[in-house]
């Protein structure tokens, strides 16, 4: 049975999550994780949408920075651009930087690998450490979170997406069955 990120069991397998309360953890995560001089980058596009609100609620100066996984997916022969979004956009020098992954959701760990294959074309960063709204399980590659705001069970047949409304707000979607 699924529950809810205070524990509670969650209603007749019913998964609710309260994106905007996970968010307000995942900032008081990322604060402690970053120091003085960590660079946030958002995962397109769920991470995006957090790296992006995230710098302005940090008062940080310069804007988000995005990166793709398209490029170095293991399905990219099958999958191409689609779905692609933003392509990566980083605003600043990735050599000897300290950053922040942001995705909205982990899932088999092989967005985050494709990712970190992106980044290191862009230069060898210091550190790398990843932060997420929900760490759903189901890992394929060995990769972990730094910082999940919660972690959730679901069936291989569901997803799990972010959502942004036009003023911002999260919330969650789960498809499937």
């Amino acid at each position: 049975m699924s529950t809810s990120k205070e524990g509670r069991p969650a209603a007749a397998g019913a998964l609710t999550l309260d994106a905007e309360a996970l968010y307000r953890e995942l900032v008081r995560g990322v604060q402690q994780l970053r120091g003085q001089d960590g660079r946030l980058v958002g995962i397109t596009s769920g991470g995006a949408w957090l790296a992006e609100r995230m710098q302005h609620d940090l008062n940080l100066a310069g804007g988000a920075s995005v990166i793709s996984s398209a490029m170095h997916r293991d399905d990219f022969a099958k999958r191409g651009l689609a779905g692609a979004g933003h392509q990566t956009q980083l605003a600043f020098d990735v050599n000897g930087a300290h950053i922040i992954l942001l995705d909205d959701v982990l899932y088999t760990g092989r967005t985050i690998r494709a990712v970190l294959n992106e980044l290191f074309d862009y230069g060898r960063p210091a550190s790398v450490q990843l932060a997420v709204l929900v760490d759903r399980g189901g890992r394929e590659l060995p990769v972990s979170a730094d910082l999940a705001a919660a972690r959730v069970s679901l069936p291989a047949t569901q997803s799990l997406a972010l959502a942004r409304d036009a003023s911002g707000r999260f919330s969650f979607q789960v498809e499937g069955q």
